[in-house]
């Protein structure tokens, strides 16, 4: 539960497909706007980000800076029937404000993550769709690539630390996967994508289940590297974690 944040804007919008409303960041922008939330607003200024996720995700040059646009998409069997449709529950429990104010009270905490911009939903009936603006940051690679193209030279020991931090912050990731860790030539590291994530008390539980996930998701892109090279990375992962968690870092 987050308290009050003064630098939350809150603008409700109606256009011909309902009504919605749009959560920003207003020391970044002064009025958000529903059409910044559509890629074909942005024409050329809009490109699609080619590796990870399920689509639905563009990077956007715009006048308050370069940003990811991420529109929420289902995945899985349900993603036949309805594939950017959620039943309506409440602006406070849409995908995109919980995931907004999320990533604000994480970042808040110290946990290194790109800054929301805004936020929006649009209701339809008794569903909605909705989509989230996030800054986007220069010169990264998922850990996913680096793995791919550096295999031993990809960031292992700073990812472990990372998570770690990540954990004792009480961040909960949802989808902890290769695609979602972001480091720059540096080795300096961010998580990205909060959608249904949670602040918890950190217990072990859920921390080996993130872990778990990591974990597959590396032997899931190994492409041709054996699996006993991915098994050595990632115990390099888990020991920088586990030291890092000991130190209380």
């Amino acid at each position: 539960m987050t308290g009050y944040d003064a630098a939350e804007g809150l603008t409700p919008f109606r256009d011909e497909r309902g009504y919605g409303a749009i959560l920003f960041d207003n020391t970044r922008v002064r009025q958000a706007k529903a059409e910044w939330f559509s890629p074909s607003f942005w024409g050329e200024k809009a490109r699609p980000v080619a590796s990870g996720g399920r689509g639905g995700a563009w990077y956007v040059d715009a006048p308050f800076g370069a940003a990811v646009l991420r529109c929420y998409l289902r995945g899985g069997f349900v993603a036949h029937f309805s594939r950017d449709r959620y039943w309506w529950r409440g602006a406070n429990r849409t995908r995109s404000f919980a995931e907004f104010r999320l990533t604000r009270s994480m970042i808040a905490q110290g946990v290194p993550i790109p800054r929301p911009i805004a936020a929006c939903y649009r209701r339809e009936g008794h569903f909605y769709r909705a989509a989230i603006l996030i800054e986007r940051l220069d010169e990264v690679r998922t850990l996913a690539d680096r793995a791919a193209v550096a295999g031993d030279g990809a960031p292992w020991e700073e990812a472990g630390r990372l998570i770690a931090r990540v954990h004792r912050a009480g961040l909960d990731h949802a989808d902890l996967n290769a695609h979602n860790l972001l480091f720059d030539p540096t080795g300096r590291g961010w998580v990205i994508d909060l959608d249904r994530g949670e602040q918890r008390i950190p217990a072990t539980g859920w921390r080996e289940g993130n872990l778990a996930r990591l974990k597959r998701s590396l032997l899931k892109l190994r492409g041709s590297r054996p699996i006993e090279e991915v098994e050595r990375d990632f115990a390099r992962l888990r020991a920088a974690y586990d030291r890092a968690w000991a130190r209380g870092t």
